[in-house]
């Protein structure tokens, strides 16, 4: 299946420009009671020599848009939230008061509305935040509001920053052991929370490493025993709840999403958003008395909730809730939809490659990707030998046009051919982009011309 958001003939989509000046019309209709203002404009020929010099600078830049992008968590957005977001800085909104955003705040809380329905919550508190790391930090700050001082513990595979935000929140952090496959061991788990002071459990439902969704019913299961908070960082994978085709134990952990106490999820991800756009949701809506706050000059208008009451962050881009409201409109978040289909070919994709990979000596796969993101290692006599083979493929392949990525791995994902242990220097796909699934045999013949 083809999508309209591919870049167009000529690399970069150009054409949809025209429906830009369209929407900025009928914008402007909104406003024509209004005196003609007197306001200053760029002189024409400096703004398109600044812009011009601009566009030399950013050719500086690896090819993110293209499906021989293949290496980082980077996915271009989609033309409608481009455009929305372009069509909102004309009047540049921010979410912060009412006064600020209204039509986008308004826009915002429908959105965010949409994620959490995609969970199963008819009710709950959330916002958008500037990505995952501020959507994590605000989780664990009510987390810490509602157990202070106690120990916040996630899997060795879990995004680094959960230890930084801890050390802000002046909150005791350890990590958990992984099993071979990524995921939180549920035995090294148990253990440690036995120990005591435990209060935050975090789950990782797409571990930016490799993909690994860590076994949620079973956390669900130790919380029951332990009474922990439990918060689900779904910055990377949270839209694969809408996915038809995960295997048994990733659909049994996002079916049971709605379960924990707050998630996170990066529209900026999978969700077709320009940067920044994270969001963070609490289960509870009472949590938001913890942010309460008092700044009679912003919240003097309205009764009405005003954004910046439920945030850490003050001022926020109005214009990333019209780009994600846009989109959503476009593509609601239903399974069996459009924009699940788009997931589920990134899924295909991965697996895929997987399977080419399994089946070529010269490669070791690891586990099967639970989501989109494929590693391998090289086949060689030691994990250093290893590693330099790694480095040296990942060269060829950028002077070939595929870009991939570098991660250092632990042993075991690859079974330890080896018996060192330890980590090695390992390739990694991201294959979050549904034209993936169709460029693969390209992907696959430069990845095989490379490797020597």
């Amino acid at each position: 299946m083809l999508y309209d958001f591919r870049p167009m003939p000529g690399q970069l989509d150009t054409d949809s420009l025209l429906l830009l000046h369209d929407a900025l019309a009928e914008l402007e209709e909104g406003f024509v009671k209004l005196p003609e203002p007197a306001m200053r404009s760029a002189d024409p020929a400096s703004l398109r020599r600044v812009l011009l010099e601009v566009a030399g600078r950013m050719r500086n830049n690896y090819p993110y848009y293209h499906p021989q992008y293949a290496g980082q968590m980077l996915k271009p957005p989609h033309a409608v939230a481009r455009l929305a977001y372009a069509l909102a800085m004309w009047i540049n909104p921010n979410n912060h008061a009412l006064d600020g955003g209204r039509a986008s705040s308004a826009m915002e809380k429908e959105a965010v509305a949409g994620i959490a329905s995609m969970f199963g919550w008819a009710t709950h508190l959330g916002h958008l935040t500037s990505g995952g790391t501020m959507a994590n930090l605000e989780a664990l700050w009510v987390a810490g509001q509602l157990k202070p001082g106690s120990t916040v513990l996630a899997s060795s595979q879990a995004h680094y920053t959960h230890g930084r935000i801890s050390a802000v929140l002046k909150l005791p952090f350890e990590p958990i052991a992984a099993d071979r496959d990524g995921r939180m061991d549920l035995a090294a788990l148990e253990k440690r929370l036995q120990a005591g002071g435990v209060g935050i459990v975090v789950a990782t439902l797409g571990t930016t490493a490799v993909g690994s969704v860590d076994p949620l019913p079973g956390i669900l299961a130790l919380r029951e025993r332990y009474g922990f908070r439990l918060h689900a960082d779904c910055a990377y994978g949270g839209y694969y709840a809408l996915a038809g085709n995960l295997e048994a134990p990733a659909r049994a952990a996002y079916d049971r999403l709605g379960e924990v106490d707050s998630i996170v999820i990066d529209p900026h991800k999978h969700g077709l958003q320009p940067y920044g756009c994270g969001c963070v949701l609490f289960r509870d809506p009472a949590v938001g008395t913890h942010y309460r706050h008092d700044s009679p000059y912003t919240y003097f208008s309205s009764k009405e909730l005003h954004l910046g009451e439920i945030s850490l962050e003050c001022s926020r881009p109005g214009a990333a809730a019209v780009a994600l409201w846009a989109t959503q409109r476009l593509y609601p978040l239903t399974r069996g939809g459009e924009f699940a289909g788009m997931l589920e070919d990134c899924r295909a994709a991965a697996l895929a490659f997987h399977a080419r990979l399994a089946d070529d000596p010269r490669f070791i796969a690891a586990f099967p990707p639970e989501l989109d993101i494929v590693a391998w290692a090289m086949r060689a006599q030691d994990a250093a030998d290893s590693s330099a083979k790694a480095r040296a493929t990942f060269e060829r392949a950028a002077n070939a046009g595929l870009h991939l990525a570098l991660a250092e791995l632990p042993v075991e994902f690859f079974g330890d051919p080896w018996g060192s242990g330890g980590t090695v220097t390992a390739l990694r796909s991201v294959l979050m982009k549904p034209e993936h699934r169709g460029a693969l045999p390209a992907i696959a013949k430069l990845l095989s011309e490379s490797a020597g």
